[in-house]
């Protein structure tokens, strides 16, 4: 499996210059995030990951630690408005004094519109609370209950499933950027800039390690691409919109998006309407996510030819670390390929 392995000779550098303690405090939204600028910062430093590894980033409530993280972070990268809505307000806040990059922002970065028309939408679905006052710090308790809370909300049965429907309400922009690979080394030259901005003792390591990463992440194309040769004439479905700039970049798009907006079961005509037209489609592949309950997932899709696997466009089950982007991508190639 290939990873973001670091080349002997920088490894080399990172043994000279400034020390760690001198390097840039930084924190960063989301697990594929941190994976991209722990790449660049080598063993130079290691970002805050604000949004804990496994919750939804759409509506969160900071733990003490990492509200702590933002009032010490002298550089936040994070993704888009759209990811997370209750961010920028809360960035002002505790960053008011950091250099803040809204990745989805950065000249050259492709930004998709959600898709039109998917196969099903549901109005079912309550209004999503995101608001202002309930991501500050002094509104929960300790890092632990916080842990459990989010574990819940994206993996269980809550009502509120991390990705409702609703999450569209936040702008017309798809925010999965990062699973289009070409972003990411976008990404990675933007990083290795600002950091070397921060701290320019070290600007030859930041920008030799973001090269590597490209390098690296041409090679991922080349290999996904491999992955996914065999089964470019198969249909699948999505049970989530988020996964067009992984079909864009590597020219396999979904037949669409079953939209369903929490895990109640669905009514019995609905249920026949997707069975219908999954059969229409010729649908093999349903791609569902860990949020959605098993039994949902089944009872959509009983009476139908079609196989289904679990996805996760944030890579929740892996370590996080450098090595975390390669993986995410390889591995939701992997599992496509395999339900096709």
């Amino acid at each position: 499996m290939m990873k973001f392995a670091l080349p002997i000779a920088l490894v080399m550098l990172t043994t000279v210059g400034t020390s760690r303690a001198d390097t840039p405090s930084v924190a960063v939204d989301i697990a594929p995030v941190h994976s991209l600028v722990s790449h660049v910062m080598g063993s130079l430093g290691e970002p805050a990951l604000v949004v804990s590894h496994g919750a939804s980033p759409h509506g969160y409530s900071l733990r003490p630690s990492e509200a702590q993280s933002l009032q010490e972070a002298e550089i936040v990268f994070w993704v888009s408005e759209g990811l997370t809505p209750w961010l920028p307000d809360t960035i002002g806040t505790l960053s008011s004094n950091a250099a803040q990059v809204e990745l989805i922002e950065v000249d050259g970065v492709t930004e998709l519109d959600y898709m039109e028309g998917a196969l099903f939408e549901t109005h079912e679905h309550g209004d999503e609370h995101h608001g202002d006052d309930e991501h500050t710090a002094d509104d929960h308790g300790d890092d632990e209950h916080h842990d459990d809370e989010h574990a819940k909300n994206d993996h269980g049965d809550d009502e509120h499933a991390s990705h409702g429907d609703n999450e569209h309400a936040h702008g017309e922009h798809d925010p999965h950027a990062w699973l289009d690979p070409s972003n990411a080394a976008i990404w990675l030259e933007t990083i290795a800039a600002e950091l070397s901005k921060a701290d320019p003792d070290n600007a030859e390591i930041y920008m030799a390690n973001a090269a590597a990463g490209k390098a690296e992440l041409e090679q991922l194309q080349s290999d996904v691409n491999e992955i996914l040769a065999p089964v470019r004439e198969r249909s699948f479905i999505v049970f989530h919109d988020a996964y067009q700039y992984f079909e864009n970049a590597f020219d396999f798009p979904s037949a669409g998006a079953i939209s369903i907006g929490d895990a109640s079961k669905p009514s019995p005509a609905r249920i026949q309407e997707i069975h219908d037209r999954v059969a229409q489609a010729n649908v093999s592949c349903v791609l569902s996510e860990p949020q959605f309950n098993p039994d949902l997932v089944n009872t959509v899709l009983d009476g139908t030819d079609a196989h289904t696997s679990v996805v996760d466009p944030l890579g929740s089950q892996l370590d996080i670390g450098s090595n975390l982007y390669p993986q995410l991508l390889r591995d939701l190639a992997t599992t496509l390929a395999g339900c096709v």
